[in-house]
């Protein structure tokens, strides 16, 4: 099985930047399923849901997130009836929606588990998300033996913890939530790929997708500042990787594919500036 997974999109630049490439890399990649974070799509923070729909009619089968997720107030009904969306698995029982399924396409399974860490999240406090593992993927094993995990984190070590214990159990567990695409990714003894952060899809020259100008005022100032996604250096970032028919991962490449921006950018000077033309999106 060969799955594609797009790191963290990140504002309507990541979307265009999705909607301009998946075309491409489905023609060259041929993946079984396509799985991407998508926990910073409506404006940096969350995903609304006429995003989620736009982005899964442009052929992602799978859309997880993080602790932004409810964040825009329309995800909260539309995550409950929407197969396609996952919000961490160790989310408190009572929250809207789920945090892992099995997904059937073209005659094949693939198992997703979305979790959160418990370092650095002021908002959210999810459970033990070690303690939830086992049971997800035991659960999910009575359907496939192909399992992958998004695991959305902030600390390396929280990360490194989690993959060295999924090692063997599921084909692949990809770190998202610091936007910053990490270059270890490696496949572990135990035939698990593992990469500390797939990366944004969106602005590379910005911070984690957004302008740099507010950035620096937030730390020169120490004042609240309205952040606003850039156009700046578009591409997506993300992991291909392919398994035997046992789940286990025997090839995994990490990806960073530059994005030409909007027709009408391409010859401005001040591109983060400028907003795309609602067809673009």
């Amino acid at each position: 099985m060969r799955i594609l997974f797009i790191g963290e999109i990140v504002g309507k630049e990541g979307v265009y930047t999705v909607k301009t490439l998946l075309p491409e890399l489905k023609e060259r990649f041929s993946p079984d399923f396509i799985v991407a974070n998508a926990d910073g799509t409506t404006g940096g923070w969350g995903i609304g849901k006429n995003h989620s729909i736009y982005l899964h009619k442009l052929g992602i089968d799978v859309l997880t997130s993080g602790d932004w997720i409810y964040f825009k107030k329309d995800m909260v009904p539309h995550i409950a009836k929407s197969s396609y969306l996952l919000r961490p698995a160790n989310f408190p029982p009572a929250a809207p929606g789920r945090g892992y399924r099995t997904y059937h396409k073209g005659g094949k399974t693939l198992g997703v588990i979305n979790l959160i860490g418990q370092s650095g999240f002021p908002r959210i406090h999810g459970s033990n998300p070690y303690t939830y593992l086992p049971s997800l993927v035991s659960r999910l094993k009575e359907s496939t033996p192909h399992i992958i995990v998004d695991f959305h984190a902030h600390t390396t070590a929280e990360k490194y913890t989690m993959f060295f214990m999924a090692d063997g159990m599921v084909s692949g567990v990809f770190g998202t939530n610091s936007r910053v695409q990490t270059a270890d990714e490696r496949i572990l003894p135990g035939g698990t790929a593992v990469i500390c952060d797939a990366g944004r899809t969106g602005s590379q020259m910005s911070v984690q997708g957004l302008d740099p100008q507010p950035e620096i005022r937030r730390f020169l100032t120490a004042l609240p500042q309205k952040g606003k996604t850039s156009w700046d250096g578009l591409a997506l970032c993300g992991v291909l990787l392919e398994t035997d028919e046992n789940g286990k991962a025997v090839s995994f490449e990490r990806l960073n594919i530059p994005c030409p921006p909007p027709p009408h950018l391409q010859d401005e000077e001040e591109e983060s500036e400028t907003s795309p033309p609602d067809e673009a999106l």
